[in-house]
């Protein structure tokens, strides 16, 4: 069996952006793949499950594969029309993500595949498929375990913390971190003393809540596609400010931070000045967060 390890197949956040400036960090969008002796975990489906889903095929050393989608919009189930295994009968795919129902899980992923807008329907996978219960609380394949919980990104989407390898993994493709602090802050001027402290109150809860759900990471995997530049323009769209990123790390005592969820406007240049930026606010706080720009074909051991 194989070492276990995360490796990053799409990072691009948006759409793919498959430009020669952009190949060092690379164009596929969202898609990571966790090993652990063989068995397979899938975090989102965009373009990057594609050739994934080729190399599976032919290495064929797991034919049951779970797939967590954080939730539906395009650049994170895109690729699954062009997912091999899928169309395998032997091969066993099982979905899992946000929804009231397996049935609202299925329909979702069916809406893709239907004309006018493809030529070919779910009808057509011949893999064994199945869809898990969206309000299952925890889930497991193999030796990975997996949980979930609500982030800040428009309509339902969730993040998931995941054990693998006796590592703590927190994969967070959308989100816009501290979002209820920059809304508050932008209106504390508009609100009473006996307001101002209730806002202040809340704000200190929600974001405590969310520390809770990072806190001792071993592996953050999180979005940060804005610079501040962007996040002005771009407050509420769902996404994250590298900075505020970093702080967020740091507050949670996170080991390894992973931006992710590049914005495709962004070339490689772009990113490698983020990425120096933030090793910049690292060692200004002392901390002891080590940060990495998600690459794609990038891997990381988790042994």
């Amino acid at each position: 069996m194989s070492k276990p390890y995360i490796r990053f197949w799409g990072v691009r956040g948006s759409y793919a952006a498959p430009f020669p400036t952009h190949l060092k960090v690379g164009g596929n969008t969202s898609c990571v793949e966790v090993n652990v002796d063989d068995t397979v975990l899938i975090c989102d489906a965009g373009t990057g499950i594609i050739p994934l889903g080729n190399k599976l095929v032919a290495e064929a050393k797991n034919k049951e594969l779970l797939i967590v989608l954080t939730h539906y919009h395009w650049d994170h189930i895109c690729g699954l029309p062009f997912f091999v295994p899928a169309f395998i009968p032997d091969w066993n795919l099982t979905f899992f993500g946000p929804g009231d129902s397996k049935q609202e899980v299925k329909q979702k992923l069916d809406s893709q595949m239907q004309a006018p807008y493809f030529p070919v329907g779910t009808e057509s996978w011949m893999a064994n498929i199945n869809y898990l219960d969206p309000r299952d609380a925890k889930l497991s394949t193999g030796p990975i375990e997996i949980s979930y919980h609500n982030v800040h990104h428009p309509g339902v989407t969730y993040g998931y913390r995941i054990k693998a390898a006796n590592k703590t993994i927190i994969y967070i493709s959308d989100n816009e971190c501290q979002f209820l602090d920059k809304s508050i802050k932008q209106k504390m001027s508009e609100f009473n003393k006996e307001e101002q402290q209730m806002f202040q109150e809340m704000n200190r809860e929600e974001y405590e809540y969310e520390l809770n759900t990072i806190r001792g990471a071993d592996i953050l995997i999180h979005d940060a596609q804005y610079t501040p530049e962007d996040y002005k323009t771009k407050r509420g769209w769902g996404h994250s400010c590298y900075v505020d990123v970093v702080n967020y790390a740091i507050d949670a005592d996170v080991k390894e931070l992973y931006l992710y969820h590049h914005d495709p406007y962004n070339d490689d240049d772009a990113i490698d000045k983020i990425h120096q930026k933030c090793e910049m606010m690292i060692k200004e706080c002392g901390a002891p967060l080590i940060c990495k720009i998600a690459r794609e074909g990038m891997e990381i051991e988790l042994d």
